[in-house]
């Protein structure tokens, strides 16, 4: 029986609905296997097909079906470490080229869009970044760091000019990006393949890996009707990573973030939010949230190491909004859902080589769509050998994640990024 999707916005709006790629079946073999097909691994095999190679591409459950196709859909430079800490790793022309990859995934996503003419990506142009504690030094010297280093159209807002946008008393100044878009990152995803097929990558669906042999010149990946072998691998899964390749369960934490959907409010979400951008505050897990059809509130929060989603999910959610938008009391909320990312201990993308002809391409939790698609280009530039550009993530490898006490040190520090939100943003009200 096939797997299904879980219930979110997304499949909801699903415009592809009736494609499903058959499990695989026999024996077969490929230039290269590519595991998990959620955006990291799609990108992976799209360029891979585009520079003539032969792909199989294999999915445990649906295209996308995990944190690729259930996220928030903002597209913005960067990456989840932020800029101190990926300085404390590189020098600063290291760090530059790092974010500029971040950039350069950003433009993958738009140039497939467009060329491919991805209509049901539903792109939407602009994201604000807003902060809840008094910062307008620090924003405005970021805005003009990002302009002269790498030349982006950034303007700091005022108070004033964020609530003209945003009707809280939360927050207090922002920046306007209107180079970053969101947009619907399942039909995106499925677009993606639907093009991979055209160019001849092979798709098989329900096709978990059960065993792998990565030793020796010919790779061969088992599944529960099938196995194929390769002359090259990429391990591309995400947050539900399993423990066949052990170096990569070992290298990965998931960690769960959760999403709401209110119902259609129609103009009245004009009271409270009047922009058509994607909306992410400053805290560590904090808000992030956009307006969809008929005026329905997408809005994310949270990191949490927690496996099962809680019981009030739909109602603690629909709490933090009221709290920033108390004028949209009595909102009801549609659907709530969950997604499982993979983080690495230092944040960073973990793109590389675990042995020759072996490559893996993971851990984007945070900020995954730019990364995921440079992380998918890099890898196969490395495997057709037209760039090493790959080795720009060596420092940021597959270090250990700590196991049990890795989980409970994620979480403690969490708890610690909130409390100091809570007493940043106490300073600025005082």
């Amino acid at each position: 029986m096939a797997s299904e999707y879980i219930d979110t916005y997304y499949r909801r709006t699903l415009a592809d609905a009736a494609t499903y790629y058959p499990p695989l079946a026999g024996s077969d073999s490929a230039d290269v296997c590519v595991v998990g097909a959620g955006l990291a691994g799609l990108s992976t095999a799209l360029e891979l097909a585009r520079r003539g190679r032969g792909v199989t591409l294999l999915e445990g459950r649906r295209i996308a079906w995990g944190a690729s196709g259930r996220n928030g859909g903002s597209v913005s430079p960067a990456f989840s470490a932020g800029a101190d800490a990926i300085r404390r790793h590189v020098d600063e022309d290291h760090y530059r080229q790092l974010y500029r990859l971040s950039m350069e995934g950003v433009e993958i996503i738009r140039a497939n869009i467009r060329d491919l003419a991805i209509e049901d990506a539903r792109k939407v142009d602009g994201r604000l970044r807003v902060v809840r504690y008094e910062a307008t030094d620090a924003l405005r010297q970021w805005c003009d760091d990002q302009q002269r280093d790498f030349g982006r159209n950034v303007r700091f807002l005022t108070r004033n000019e964020v609530r003209e946008r945003l009707l809280s008393d939360v927050y207090f100044q922002g920046v306007e990006d209107p180079t970053s878009f969101h947009f619907h990152p399942l039909n995106y995803a499925r677009a993606l393949a639907r093009e991979c097929v055209r160019l001849g990558v092979r798709i098989h669906e329900d096709s978990a890996v059960t065993h792998a042999e990565l030793n020796g010149a010919v790779k061969r990946l088992k599944t529960e009707q099938g196995q194929i072998d390769a002359r090259a691998v990429v391990l591309a899964t995400g947050g539900y990573t399993d423990g066949v390749v052990p170096a990569l369960r070992r290298a990965m934490l998931p960690i769960a973030t959760y999403i709401m959907l209110t119902e259609p409010l129609g103009d009245r979400v004009l009271e409270a939010i009047r922009s058509t951008a994607a909306i992410g505050d400053d805290r560590r897990a904090g808000n992030y949230y956009r307006v969809l059809d008929g005026g329905r509130i997408g809005w994310g929060s949270r990191i949490t190491t927690r496996v099962d989603d809680p019981p009030d999910l739909a109602e603690s959610l629909r709490r933090e909004l009221l709290s920033v938008y108390p004028q949209l009391q009595g909102l009801r909320v549609e659907a709530a859902w969950s997604g499982r990312m993979a983080y690495a201990r230092h944040l960073m993308p973990q793109i590389g080589r675990l042995a020759p002809d072996v490559w893996y391409c993971t851990a984007f939790g945070g900020h995954g769509m730019n990364t995921t698609s440079i992380g998918g280009r890099v890898v196969a530039e490395g495997i057709t050998g037209d760039t090493q550009r790959y080795k720009l993530f060596a420092p940021f490898g597959l270090a250990w994640n700590g196991g049990g006490f890795g989980t409970a040190a994620v979480q403690l520090t969490y708890w610690s990024y909130q409390a100091r939100d809570w007493w940043r943003e106490r300073r600025s009200r005082a």
